[in-house]
């Protein structure tokens, strides 16, 4: 219904706005000799609407990419920045990656379909991107593998009611982007596939990630150095391994992650849940983050902070300002917070309000494990000790 209320608006966008001298506004991939039949390669054509699209003088171009279609695409950029400020993807059809690794000869095997310095993209649709990634998880290298769809310098970017299956590492990948809105979209893969995440958040600020389900074989959302103001609301969660902050100092770089808020969302049997990672020898923070009105469902490891045993003294990867409210639910494990900080630098004002988590474990009792964590536990159970009631 949605998707019928855009074809209709941007069908208006054509009649009202043709833009300068008469421009047109829509190009369908069909007109640059796309074939859609899953087996022809269509890769140049899609190349060539998008460069018409891209360049065009039109305020509101449109690149339509029609239903009933399934259009076999190896690596493919599409690169801006372009002449309007507004530019439209309709994804009515589907989208394949090839089949077989021999394919990809001759190609860079970081990305397969990729966005670069497109300002105020909007993608919108019902189709699927389908990355055939089964081929590729038996590969233990999982940098020789590309992800899926990648979007870089892309601010004002929108991505709505697509879906997203098998990817060949992870599905989608923001980087070093602004104002970005993701919503209902399905991400899936089997759970049983590696390094498979839902979206990967780095370097980028003011997102907001709503109403979707992400179930794959790796992280539902990790958000990487150098985000902020992430907003991830209503998901469902599971398969997966939840919604990681981290790792942060990996590289022993300065990470740093602040202003996250996950309101709302469901995990249901996903191997942790809401996590926080830090590395050994790395330099950085991670604060002021909210978890809130969490349901866990079979979830193995709920609530974690892990940061790294540093031998050295000299590790300063600091998690502060860290709240979780209202989170109810269950675990297969019986240790269902775990708040691992580190010996020397340790986690500051933590705080615990009404959060309820038991075990399903048989004849055992849910506990908490806390090292060198300080804060406040309200409402709590089981009680966290080391913080203060």
């Amino acid at each position: 219904m949605q998707e019928l209320i855009f074809t209709v608006f941007i069908t208006i966008l054509y009649v009202l706005t043709p833009g300068a001298s008469g421009a047109t506004n829509l190009f369908n991939v069909m007109d640059y000799r796309a074939v859609g039949d899953g087996k022809t390669d269509d890769s140049a054509a899609f190349s060539k609407a998008w460069k018409a699209t891209c360049n065009s003088p039109s305020r509101n171009p449109i690149l339509v990419i029609p239903a009933s279609k399934m259009f076999l695409l190896k690596p493919v950029t599409f690169s801006g920045p372009c002449k309007s400020t507004s530019i439209h993807v309709l994804m009515s059809g589907n989208i394949v990656a090839p089949d077989s690794k021999s394919a990809w000869k001759g190609y860079h095997l970081d990305m397969w379909l990729a966005f670069t310095n497109v300002n105020g993209l909007t993608i919108i649709g019902s189709g699927t991107i389908n990355g055939r990634g089964a081929i590729w998880w038996s590969d233990c290298s999982s940098y020789r593998v590309p992800q899926a769809l990648t979007f870089y310098r892309c601010n004002g970017l929108v991505l709505k009611e697509t879906k997203h299956i098998n990817s060949q590492r992870n599905h989608i990948a923001i980087f070093n982007c602004k104002d970005v809105t993701f919503s209902n979209l399905h991400i899936s893969a089997p759970k049983t596939s590696p390094n498979t995440d839902g979206i990967d958040i780095a370097s980028s600020s003011n997102v907001r990630i709503l109403n979707s389900f992400i179930g794959t074989g790796d992280d539902c959302i990790a958000i990487s150095s150098g985000s902020s103001h992430i907003n991830i609301t209503g998901i469902a969660c599971g398969p997966g391994h939840g919604i990681s902050v981290g790792s942060l100092g990996a590289h022993g770089g300065n990470d740093t992650v602040e202003e996250v808020h996950v309101r709302n969302c469901t995990f249901n049997e996903t191997m942790t849940g809401v996590r926080i990672k830090t590395w050994q020898g790395g330099v950085g923070y991670a604060t002021k983050i909210l978890f809130e009105k969490i349901k866990f469902i079979r979830a193995d490891n709920p609530i974690i902070i892990d940061q790294y045993y540093c031998p050295s003294g000299h590790c300063k990867n600091e998690i502060s300002d860290v709240s979780y409210r209202y989170i109810t639910g269950t675990s297969t494990t019986d240790k269902v917070i775990n708040l691992s900080c580190d010996q020397n630098v340790g986690c500051m004002n933590i705080q615990l309000y009404y959060v309820h988590i038991i075990s399903t474990v048989p004849g055992k009792k849910a506990y908490s494990f806390s090292f060198n964590a300080h804060g406040n536990c309200t409402h709590t159970k089981p009680v966290v000790k080391g913080l203060q009631p």
